[in-house]
């Protein structure tokens, strides 16, 4: 889980929102068009285009705008900038594990639920060179819970973590040039991507960048 700094709100969708009246409040439920594109883009791009909770590569087709409080706990926040981010998987295929927010559904519990806008986020989890995730230490219940509420351990997402991993294992690779090819990887590209999995890498490797 990567930490997230929130931006300022797109333009079309605070312009969407402003247009409040006695006769029409905005809700989420009526959120389309112009504005919900610009949002999700927004969203996207703050977060690097990784998913706020497993950090995998997110596309604008398979992935959703999710609500980090569920939308019906306090009134507004369903559009409320500061609950908004976007996660992986779009549509739910038959066979194809569930996790992240689509797993989390409207499950919410503020003191078990991590958030990746905690700027203490990345420092309780602990990744594995086997592509595997835990709790950075084993008494914090609220990195378990979390683990477990957004599978971030489910063998689909441990197998994508190793994959990201294994070029780093190259025993052909000089210190120097693992050190480059761990400082390229770190960084954000022209458009602003982080590379998938970042904090795996970063834990693992990061010390790695001089």
């Amino acid at each position: 889980m990567k930490h997230i700094v929130k931006q300022p709100e797109p333009p079309d969708f605070v312009a969407w929102k402003a247009q409040a009246n006695a006769d029409w409040q905005p809700s989420y439920a009526l959120l389309s068009g112009a504005p919900k594109r610009a949002l999700k883009q927004a969203l996207m791009q703050e977060q690097g285009y990784l998913c706020c909770y497993c950090e995998q590569s997110l596309t604008d087709a398979d992935s959703h705008i999710e609500h980090f409080n569920p939308q019906h706990l306090h009134a507004g926040d369903d559009i409320a900038y500061k609950n908004l981010l976007c996660s992986c998987l779009n549509e739910r295929k038959k066979g194809n594990p569930i996790h992240c927010g689509a797993l989390k559904d409207d499950w919410f519990d503020l003191g078990l639920l991590i958030s990746p806008l905690d700027p203490t986020c990345e420092s309780r989890f602990q990744y594995l060179d086997n592509g595997k995730i835990q709790p950075a230490q084993s008494s914090d219940l609220a990195a378990q819970t979390t683990i477990a509420k957004l599978g971030l351990d489910i063998a689909k997402l441990n197998e994508m973590r190793n994959k990201a991993l294994e070029p780093f294992l190259d025993e052909t690779l000089t210190q120097e040039a693992l050190q480059t090819f761990v400082s390229e990887y770190l960084k954000q590209d022209a458009e602003g991507r982080w590379s998938p999995f970042w904090t795996t890498v970063q834990a693992l490797y990061g010390a790695w960048v001089v």
